[in-house]
């Protein structure tokens, strides 16, 4: 019951304080990282063009774009073919009013329900900060096997999340109120997906981001980020209850 008292006060946020949070996204206000494990990974736009070496196609989706779809715009202008989703219909109507070169590529979709795209459709799923408004529960029955249902096979998935046990609470002066988002172990989460067939992808050099990176937004929440890519071949290797 908690975590789903935490999902409707996220939403109630997000359609209220929409187009203060494009903003925020506009200007990098939360974007960039203090203290990250990888020197390389210093905000947003580092991690984003990590992922891209990553991958070879071009199909890509940001599941839970935001308000203002920046991500999906940004990888829209760099030639990439993208889609967003978001579960918040006030979030994909200000991204269509802001961008609407990716009008068509934005629309609304619940992490907590299946995708309504194709298995393997894209080479490239990004899901930035959103899990930790989701609960436990459907984050491991439904949105962890959706996202990887939609990557090809060697596709990535890129997943980033608040870090810890339990939930954190803190004020955000960019918004001027104080919210509470979900934690999640790392090690949770990769274990759940090497179950769905991904392997996290670790440095291939000693001066190459991989495996477990973390950092500190600007308000003082701790993240965890990696990258996992879909095998060949995969197989469950056991019940995910």
């Amino acid at each position: 019951m908690q975590d789903e008292h935490l999902v409707e006060q996220s939403q109630e946020f997000y359609r209220r304080q929409g187009r203060r949070y494009a903003d925020v996204a506009r200007t990098f206000r939360q974007s960039v990282y203090s203290s990250p494990s990888h020197p390389q990974i210093t905000d947003d736009w580092a991690l984003l063009s990590h992922a891209l070496t990553l991958v070879r196609g071009k199909k890509c989706l940001d599941a839970g774009c935001g308000a203002g779809a920046r991500d999906v715009f940004e990888l829209w202008r760099r030639g990439f073919d993208v889609y967003g989703v978001d579960a918040i219909l006030e979030n994909v109507l200000l991204a269509r009013e802001l961008h609407p070169e990716i009008a068509d590529r934005v629309s609304v979709a619940d992490l907590r329900e299946p995708l309504q795209f194709a298995d393997g459709s894209f080479d490239l799923v990004v899901c930035n900060a959103v899990i930790q408004h989701i609960p436990r529960n459907d984050v491991y029955a439904v949105t962890l096997p959706e996202l990887t249902r939609v990557l090809q096979q060697g596709a990535v998935l890129q997943l980033m999340f608040k870090n810890g046990d339990g939930v954190l609470s803190l004020y955000d002066a960019d918004y001027e109120e104080t919210r509470t988002f979900l934690l999640y172990d790392e090690h949770v989460l990769a274990e759940r997906l090497a179950r769905l067939g991904m392997d996290i992808i670790g440095p291939g050099e000693a001066r190459e981001p991989g495996g477990f990176i973390y950092f500190t937004d600007p308000k003082g929440a701790r993240h965890c980020v990696f990258h996992a890519r879909k095998r060949a071949r995969a197989e469950s290797s056991g019940p995910l209850d």
